[in-house]
């Protein structure tokens, strides 16, 4: 005996050309090539997408906005710094040791959505406090 399976095809898209007359109508519309261009761009985590920030959030420290450091551990990191970073949580109390930058503490930062790590928080008494973001955990739509 030959088992049933219910009928889930309405659940995937059909291509027009194979679309026939009896087949349901979906309720989600394509956006058009101009609702696409009008989106406004931000840099979004790379792993879920989720937005972080926008490229105007993109700052200098020190005299650069894209640093390179290695860890203790001898893992290099090339990180951007950013103002204002939305989609980051931040975990453990800040730590001076090993800080990358001079008079600040770091705390650890990650995505809101996918607790991927995406970089460190910088904060130091009567200074800007910044993001230090991974560039390549990173992109820009």
């Amino acid at each position: 005996m030959t088992p049933s399976y219910p009928d889930f095809s309405y659940l995937f898209r059909v291509p027009p050309e194979n679309q026939d007359d009896d087949m349901p109508v979906s309720v989600v519309e394509d956006e058009t090539e101009e609702e696409i261009l009008e989106q406004e761009e931000y840099i979004r985590c790379r792993q879920c997408r989720n937005i972080l920030a926008s490229p105007d959030d993109r700052i200098s420290i020190q005299g650069a906005h894209q640093h390179t450091f290695a860890n203790p551990h001898g893992i290099v990191f090339e990180i951007g710094c950013f103002t204002a970073v939305k989609g980051c949580g931040h975990l453990g109390p800040p730590s001076d040791e090993f800080s990358w930058f001079a008079g600040y503490s770091w705390r650890v930062a990650i995505c809101f959505m996918c607790l991927t790590h995406l970089g460190w928080f910088f904060s130091s008494a009567g200074k800007e406090s910044f993001h230090g973001l991974i560039l390549d955990r990173l992109i820009t739509q």
